[in-house]
């Protein structure tokens, strides 16, 4: 049992680390709210003064504001459905006898350590190419006509490409989670006659609730700061601007670091409300 004494220790080698941490955090926020009631030019002059909300009324008030949100829910909305339903089908497949298993399952992983930026390169210039990429050549084949992916089909294009990404992660949660089922009640259930598909959804889906909680609040997080897969293939064109590539527009732009640090706060907002909504509909299943 911990004493006092070995608590009080506890808490002062922890100190430096937790210091560190929340100034890492801290100090970034405290300089974007500051710098969002500001006009600052780093450009043209620097800091001209206070404008108080000048910045957050111009940023609310702009005609790509509702339109950047919508389209960063629509991707964090597809990116997560695909990777959840998938991921549960690959975890189930991985997770039976195979040669070869653990070969296997590295493959499946490795995409999650590519970069974003290579993963976009390589499925603009490889697989989506409207000229020489393999899906154009596949469409040939077939007899149809090749489809310009990043233009025609912006939109399910980024989701592609995102959730080839992210499917590891969702894969290798859910993998664990299912190896933790107790073996016991699927060949209790097997002998009393429980078809596969009963097994799968009377218990072995109310088992991964908890997992697919974490899956999904964790995507979340980093998927609503998406930046770098739209800024590789569509550059916010063709109707794929996020909230974060509005910002990065903003900035560019305008040279207003002041503007663009009243996007930042707006979406750090968008990503609290969000947060707050999954763990009242689905971070229930942490409790149970």
């Amino acid at each position: 049992m911990a004493t006092q004494h070995s608590r009080s220790a506890a808490r002062i080698m922890m100190a430096p680390a937790v210091i560190l941490l929340l100034g890492w955090m801290l100090v970034p926020l405290t300089m974007t709210v500051l710098f969002s009631f500001k006009k600052y030019l780093p450009l043209r002059g620097g800091d001209l003064g206070w404008v108080g909300f000048d910045n957050y009324i111009r940023f609310f008030s702009s005609s790509a504001f509702w339109p950047s949100v919508q389209v960063t829910l629509v991707i964090v909305g597809g990116v997560l459905a695909i990777t959840v339903v998938f991921g549960v089908l690959l975890a189930l497949l991985l997770d039976q006898p195979m040669w070869g298993q653990g070969i296997v399952r590295i493959l499946v992983i490795a995409p999650f350590f590519v970069m974003p930026t290579v993963s976009a390169l390589v499925w603009k210039n490889m697989f989506m190419d409207p000229v020489n990429g393999l899906f154009a050549h596949l469409w040939k084949f077939f007899g149809a006509e090749p489809l310009s992916w990043l233009s025609e089909a912006s939109m399910q294009s980024i989701i592609l490409i995102v959730s080839w990404q992210w499917l590891p992660f969702a894969t290798l949660i859910l993998l664990t989670a299912i190896q933790s089922l107790d073996s016991e009640q699927l060949e209790a259930s097997e002998m009393d006659g429980a078809s596969p598909l009963a097994r799968f959804i009377y218990i072995i889906l109310p088992h991964l609730g908890r997992a697919i909680t974490v899956v999904v609040l964790i995507q979340t997080i980093f998927l609503l700061s998406i930046f770098a897969e739209i800024y590789v293939t569509t550059q916010g064109a063709f109707g794929t601007r996020t909230l974060t590539y509005l910002i990065f527009q903003r900035v560019l732009e305008s040279q207003n670091v002041g503007l663009g640090s009243a996007g930042g706060v707006y979406a750090i907002i968008l990503a609290n409300i969000v947060a707050a909504f999954l763990m009242r509909i689905v971070g229930k299943n942490l409790d149970s």
